[in-house]
């Protein structure tokens, strides 16, 4: 994936917060600050610098939704808590709600990622796919 700046052409800039990034990269497994780093630059397309990552898993870790688990001397692992799992969540449904609606208003054609088979569905009928 391109990596998103907000000074690409036509774009409002990042549209993700970093926490959001963390937390979606954590559901997937516990992850030291590099790793975690590399993820999200894969999937969502951000850089975050550590400032950014670190400023936000301290964030993270003290509202309870990371934790930190055992690790070696240059590593600190994280994993997500229950608390953590509700608030991404409920910040996933919150998001799917706007872009939804954006992209009715746009009349934008939407696709949606079957994960568990892999492939791309049509959310509503007649929308394409």
């Amino acid at each position: 994936m391109p990596r998103r700046t907000p000074h690409s052409r036509g774009e409002l800039g990042r549209t993700n917060e970093p926490a959001v990034l963390i937390l979606t990269s954590l559901a997937s497994g516990t992850k030291h600050g590099y790793a975690l780093a590399k993820d999200i630059e894969e999937f969502a397309g951000v850089s975050l610098g550590p400032g950014a990552l670190y400023g936000a898993i301290t964030r993270l870790e003290e509202r309870g939704l990371i934790e930190a688990t055992a690790g070696d001397n240059r590593r600190r692992p994280y994993r997500i808590t229950a608390g953590g799992r509700a608030a991404l969540a409920a910040a996933v449904q919150d998001m799917r709600a706007i872009a939804d609606e954006g992209a009715a208003r746009l009349g934008l054609r939407v696709l949606v990622r079957d994960t568990a088979a892999g492939r791309r569905t049509s959310p509503k009928p007649g929308w394409a796919t």
